[in-house]
C-alpha cells in the first residue's frame, strides 16, 4: 500500500474511534482469560513481570487478534497498577506485532483503539515505516516528507499529523538500530518545523523505551522486510547513563534540547526508581532555559504514576520548585487529554489545580490541546466556552483564538 493511501485510511479509521482509557473492563470470557494471565504474572517482579505480561498479550495478538489483546490489556491495567502505568508501552508492542502478523497496514491499523495514548496505532505505524524505511527512503528527503503528507493540509487533523510524524521518529530510530543522533538527523529532513519536533519526540520516546524495556519488541525483531532491516548491526550509542541522569540531552546539539528535555524525566525516574521529589531536583539542575520543559516532562510522567488520579497527581506536582510547578501541570493536563483524546478531561481537571498561576497555565495547555484536536475555530470556541473569565482567556490563547497572552499566564520560561 502506498503511503498516500495509508494516510487516507488513517483519517477514515480515526473517525470511528471510541471510548477513553478509563472505560470499564470488558466482561465474559475475555476477563476470564485475563484473570489467568494476571494470576500467572502478578507474583513476578521487574523485567520478568513485564516479559510475562507482554508474552501473554502477544500470544493473544497472534491467536485471537488485536481487539482481544487490547481488551486483555484494559482488564490487566484495571487490576495491576504497573500495567496501567506502562500501558502505552504494552499497546505499542501489540501494534508492532499485529503488523507482523498481518502486514496489511490499513486493516491492522483499523483493529487498534486509542486506549493507552494510542500506543497500538504508534506500534502499527512504526512497524509499517520500518518496512518502508530502508536507507534509501530514510535518506531521501522528498519521499520521507510524503509519508504523512495528507495531514500537513491546513484543514486536516493536526492530532493525526502528530500520531503519524511522531511514529516516524520511532521508525527512524529503529531503522538506524537505535542510533539516536542518526535518527534525529533523519527527522531533520522533514520540511516543516512542527513535523521535525514531533519526529524528534518519537525518536526520544523510542530511545527511552528501548533502554528501559530491553526486551520490548522492535518492528524488525521477528520480521524480515524487503529493506533488510532485520540485519542491521547494533549501534554503539549509549541511550542512558546512570552517572548522568540528564543524558542524552547533555550531549546533543541545541536544536534537539527542547524535545529531549520533554522526555527526560522518563529516564530520570527509571534511574531513581520513581522518586518524584528527586526527579524535580534533577530538573532543577538542568540548564536554566530547559527546566520548565523538564518539569513539563515530569507532569506527563506523573499522569502515569498517579494513574490519572487528580489528588495524587497534584500532590506529586507540588513536590517541585514553585517557580516551575505551572509547567508540571502543563505536562499533566496534556497527558490527561492525550489518554482520552477529549478536551473535557483537562477542562474538568484544571479547576482543582491549586494556585492562580498553576491554574492559568493548566487552562492554556488545555487550549493548546484543543488546537491540536480540531482545526475548526467554531469548535475550538465552543470547547473553550465551557470556561469563564481568566480561564476562558487562557484557554482561548492556547487554542490560538486570541493573539495576546492574558495577564496571569506565566511566560514560557521563568
Amino acid at each position: 500500500m502506498k503511503p498516500t493511501l495509508f494516510v487516507i485510511v488513517l483519517a477514515l479509521v480515526w473517525s470511528t474511534l471510541l471510548g477513553p482509557a478509563s472505560a470499564a473492563p470488558p466482561a465474559t470470557t475475555k476477563s476470564t482469560s485475563s484473570m489467568r494471565v494476571l494470576a500467572a504474572c502478578d507474583p513476578t517482579q521487574g523485567q520478568e513481570k513485564y516479559g510475562c505480561y507482554e508474552e501473554s498479550l502477544l500470544h493473544v495478538v497472534r491467536t485471537s487478534g488485536v481487539a482481544t489483546a487490547m481488551d486483555m490489556l484494559l482488564v490487566l491495567g484495571a487490576f495491576d497498577e504497573e500495567v496501567q502505568r506502562e500501558g502505552h508501552v504494552y499497546a505499542h508492542a501489540i501494534g508492532i506485532n499485529a503488523f507482523q502478523s498481518d502486514p496489511d497496514v490499513a486493516k491492522t491499523f483499523a483493529r487498534c483503539t486509542e486506549l493507552f495514548q494510542s500506543g497500538c496505532y504508534h506500534g502499527v505505524i512504526q512497524a509499517y515505516l520500518d518496512q518502508e524505511l530502508g536507507p534509501s527512503l530514510a535518506d531521501a528527503s522528498g519521499r520521507l516528507n510524503d509519508l504523512c503528507q495528507a495531514y500537513r493540509k491546513e484543514s486536516a487533523s493536526r492530532w493525526l499529523l502528530f500520531q503519524c510524524v511522531h511514529a516516524l521518529g520511532h521508525g527512524l530510530t529503529s531503522v538506524y538500530a537505535h542510533d539516536l543522533p542518526r535518527a534525529l538527523q533523519g527527522c531533520d529532513r522533514l520540511v516543516e518545523d512542527w513535523d521535525r519536533h514531533s519526529c524528534y519526540g518519537g525518536a526520544f520516546m523510542e530511545n527511552v523505551v528501548h533502554a528501559t524495556h530491553p526486551h520490548h519488541p522492535s518492528p524488525h525483531a521477528n520480521h524480515s522486510s524487503t529493506t533488510g532491516s532485520s540485519h542491521r548491526p547494533p549501534s554503539d550509542f549509549v541511550p542512558i547513563k546512570a552517572a548522568d541522569p540528564l543524558h542524552p540531552c547533555s550531549m546533543l546539539d541545541e536544536r534537539y534540547q527542547t524535545d529531549c528535555y520533554m522526555m527526560q524525566t522518563s529516564v530520570i525516574l527509571h534511574l531513581n526508581h520513581g522518586d518524584m521529589a528527586d526527579a524535580a531536583r534533577t530538573c532543577d539542575r538542568a540548564p536554566t532555559d530547559m527546566r520548565a520543559l523538564c518539569y513539563q516532562s515530569l507532569g506527563r510522567d506523573i499522569s502515569a504514576y498517579s494513574l490519572q488520579k487528580p489528588s495524587e497527581a497534584i500532590r506529586m506536582c507540588s513536590l517541585g520548585h514553585p517557580d516551575y510547578q505551572p509547567w508540571c501541570y502543563v505536562g499533566l493536563v496534556k497527558n490527561f487529554i492525550d489518554v482520552t483524546s477529549k478536551a473535557e478531561s483537562g477542562l474538568n481537571f484544571c479547576p482543582q489545580v491549586p494556585g492562580q498561576a498553576n491554574r492559568m497555565k493548566c487552562y492554556e495547555a488545555v487550549g493548546e490541546e484543543i488546537w491540536a484536536l480540531t482545526a475548526n475555530d467554531t469548535h475550538r470556541e465552543a470547547l473553550c466556552g465551557k470556561t469563564e473569565g481568566d480561564a476562558n482567556d487562557a484557554c482561548r490563547y492556547g487554542a490560538r483564538l486570541r493573539p495576546e497572552r492574558p495577564g496571569g499566564v506565566p511566560i514560557t520560561r521563568p
